[in-house]
């Protein structure tokens, strides 16, 4: 399996061996509603791929791995790594690097400056605050852009290119239900209410996102396949929204074996998640 150079709070690249054998056999379109690093897309095997994330920047950069050969892709990297001198002791100018690249209007931001950010970030990961600014903190004697992070973008963007994808920067409502197909597949992995994960911090997910996302997945009906990740408990907490609105729809959920202890710097609690797959069929 090919795991994306991308690394989100949450990503599901070690759930892939419990997922995958849940999805369906044979997919026409495999929709990826909140796609983040595509660690579950580039691992589907399906006629055609929609890439959807509401995170503009991180789309663009998906498409340029797309888009372009990777040996220009790892030249502009390196590029910008050279010009600022980035290392995993240099904080100065990955700061500087930051700065520049926030100053840029977003739809001009150059994506290998921020995938150059985003290797010497802490823990590698990605966070954009409310103003659309980057704001990872640096990865201090941590990260850097080494052999290994190297290598898997290299495998990701080869795979990738080998693909049938369409890339999308849309809120999930925007999405037609009506235009979905009975041999397409629609997958969501939304932030998770219960999280404190770096993506749903400051609210960025609510609880009547929640609740929209529950009506968007009931108006698709029973024709049109999908399965939604998300978590009945963690730190103790259940999440009764949810188990209320599967219990009331009928819908089936798969329990998964999930560790994320190292995701979230901020969990103080080493009670294990509930992670689960909900699906309509």
């Amino acid at each position: 399996m090919i795991k994306s150079p991308l690394n989100y709070v949450g990503g599901k690249y070690k759930l892939l061996p419990q997922l995958l054998p849940l999805f369906p056999k044979e997919i026409g379109t495999f929709y990826d509603l909140f796609g983040g690093g595509f660690n579950v897309g580039i691992n589907v095997e399906a006629e055609r791929h929609i890439y959807n994330d509401k995170l503009r920047p991180v789309t663009n950069l998906l498409l340029d791995m797309y888009q372009n050969d990777v040996s220009t892709l790892l030249k502009n990297i390196d590029e910008y790594i050279a010009n600022y001198e980035l290392s995993k002791t240099n904080k100065e100018g990955y700061l500087r690097l930051r700065s520049d690249y926030n100053k840029i209007p977003e739809p001009f931001r150059p994506s290998c400056a921020l995938y150059a950010l985003i290797a010497h970030s802490f823990n590698n990961q990605i966070r954009f605050n409310k103003k659309g600014e980057f704001n990872m903190p640096f990865g201090m004697n941590r990260s850097s852009f080494n052999p290994t992070l190297r290598k898997r973008f290299v495998e990701f963007v080869d795979k990738l290119q080998t693909l049938d994808v369409e890339f999308y920067s849309k809120d999930f409502r925007e999405f037609e239900v009506d235009a979905f197909d009975k041999r397409d597949f629609i997958y969501c992995d939304p932030p998770y209410l219960l999280s404190l994960a770096t993506y749903n911090e400051n609210g960025a997910w609510t609880e009547r996102d929640e609740k929209d996302l529950y009506a968007f997945l009931n108006r698709i009906g029973g024709e049109v396949k999908w399965a939604m990740s998300n978590v009945l408990e963690t730190k103790g907490e259940r999440h009764s929204l949810l188990e209320s609105w599967v219990r009331k729809s009928g819908y089936k959920i798969h329990y998964l074996n999930a560790d994320y202890s190292n995701s979230n710097h901020q969990r103080k609690s080493r009670a294990p998640d509930v992670e689960i797959l909900v699906t309509n069929y």
